[in-house]
């Protein structure tokens, strides 16, 4: 078993969590499962500071999570992406990183564009990687966020698990205020499963650019990329029966059960699906898409219609504007 890391022993929970049973509970269970000394956690978890602005802010959000997509809400989200800052780094970093990117693809099946454009989205490739300790973001809403209290418990164990795998002092790492990580923004469970050492330095480091080429590459390719096959399509013609079907992620459908609707896609992804039937409100209209399965494959980093969107978009963009580079 590796060595805990960093020089914390207490005899109780001081700070901003004194008093907390559900985090002693948690302790006793971090110490009987994984065989960390209460001591040490202790120690660990007096150093956490609570995060308020982050409760408050995610009590808003659920919030909004209540109301439909209105008029506009996809052109809103993209043009906080699908801009000239976004693209252009995109577009440096893939020159930097040419041959990194070349060989996460050979490897995992996965062009360097799809890799580029969670990037994008995620950090700008690594401008802003968050500014929070990944133990006060973990750690409050583990025991403060009632909606999502037992997902982040055990992503606040995985945190643990993984500072100790990979000898990294767990009140040091930051990140986003949700407790994710690095240019590609793993959070702690993601990264016992899917984070490479892609560098080949001995460990996995997701704050350096080759091993988050490698880890976002992996997880696509275990999530079930399909090499050479598209990601969304428009529709041919105008059908009527769009309104009566389902759109969004929830709902999948075989080629054969939207051809029977009159719903037909503008190129043949050779798949049997499943499809999705997507739709994105600009501010001039509505627009029906078809998400194929790789485009769901995107979903599985963040499972929001507009966010694949917007990974797919910055792909493109930023492939186009390489090529014309290159060309020129």
């Amino acid at each position: 078993m590796p060595a805990e890391t960093g020089a914390y022993r207490a005899s109780q929970i001081g700070g901003d969590f004194a008093g907390y049973a559900s985090l002693q509970s948690f302790i006793d269970y971090m110490a009987g499962k994984h065989g960390f000394s209460r001591e040490y956690l202790y120690g660990v978890f007096s150093q956490a500071k609570r995060k308020q602005w982050t409760l408050d802010y995610l009590r808003k959000s659920d919030q909004s999570l209540k109301s439909p997509p209105g008029k506009g809400s996809w052109s809103r989200y993209r043009a906080k992406f699908l801009d000239e800052r976004h693209i252009n780094s995109g577009v440096a970093f893939w020159q930097k990183h040419k041959h990194t990117l070349e060989r996460a693809s050979r490897q995992y099946g996965v062009p360097a564009e799809y890799i580029l454009g969670i990037m994008a989205v995620e950090t700008t490739f690594g401008s802003f990687v968050g500014k929070d300790r990944i133990l006060d973001a973990l750690t409050t809403l583990a025991f403060d966020y009632q909606r999502r209290g037992d997902y982040f418990r055990a992503e606040l164990e995985n945190f643990l698990v993984m500072t100790r795998n990979e000898h990294l002092d767990p009140v040091q790492p930051v990140g986003s205020y949700a407790g994710a990580m690095g240019l590609g923004q793993f959070m702690p469970g993601s990264f016992l499963e899917w984070a490479v050492d892609f560098n080949g330095d001995g460990r996995r480091d997701l704050w350096n650019p080759e091993d988050s080429i490698g880890s976002i590459a992996n997880y696509f390719a275990q999530h079930g990329w399909q090499a050479g096959q598209p990601v969304i399509a428009g529709i041919q013609g105008k059908p009527s029966s769009l309104d009566d079907l389902q759109h969004g992620l929830s709902a999948a459908y075989s080629p054969g059960q939207l051809q029977q609707r009159g719903v037909v896609p503008s190129k043949n992804c050779g798949c049997d699906g499943p499809l999705r039937l997507l739709l994105l409100r600009h501010q001039h209209g509505d627009e029906y898409l078809i998400g194929f399965p790789n485009f769901y494959v995107i979903t599985r980093y963040n499972q929001s219609t507009h966010y694949a969107m917007a990974v797919h978009e910055l792909a493109q963009a930023i492939k186009f504007k390489s090529a014309a580079l290159a060309a020129n």
